[in-house]
């Protein structure tokens, strides 16, 4: 099953499994060797703790060789979606009752981050706008209540 992610998204990961592998791997496989130098492995939490970091770092290897592997990498500059709002699009909204304006791009799950106003394209809040246009209003059921936002531009960047 493919899984939608934005070039960005998708070259965050890279970067991190290059790391991984560069960097993360051979620490851990010399903190293993040095471990052992140190003798008995039955009582040795050096070797404990680097044997554990180096199951974890092979686990996260793998993961995001998956997700790389599963990613449907989507440019929003290159996408045709006739002004609708849609996976990687940029919409900017404002709240109807509290007229607060709000700038928001729809990521994959991974990419998401408030503090950055990106949001999976899973929330509900994402699913109101797509397929939505300018001028359009989407409705949210939120744990406060029912929430209208009004769509005043999208952009695909």
């Amino acid at each position: 099953m493919k899984i939608p992610m934005t070039v960005t998204g998708a070259e965050r990961l890279k970067q991190e499994l290059h790391r991984l592998r560069t960097v993360e791997r051979p620490a851990t496989i010399q903190a293993l060797a040095e471990a052992r130098s140190h003798g008995d492995l039955s009582e040795n939490a050096e070797y404990d703790a680097a044997k554990e970091r180096q199951g974890f770092l092979e686990g996260r290897i793998s993961e995001v060789e998956q997700k790389l592997g599963n990613a449907q990498i989507i440019n929003p500059a290159e996408l045709d979606a006739d002004g609708r709002v849609v996976f990687g699009a940029t919409v900017e909204l404002e709240a109807s009752k509290a007229g607060a304006r709000v700038t928001y791009q729809i990521v994959g799950e991974d990419e998401a981050d408030l503090k950055h106003n990106k949001i999976s394209v899973s929330s509900p809040l994402a699913r109101a706008l797509i397929g939505k246009n300018e001028g359009d209003t989407a409705e949210v059921q939120a744990p406060g209540g029912l929430r209208e936002y009004e769509i005043l531009a999208i952009r695909y960047v």
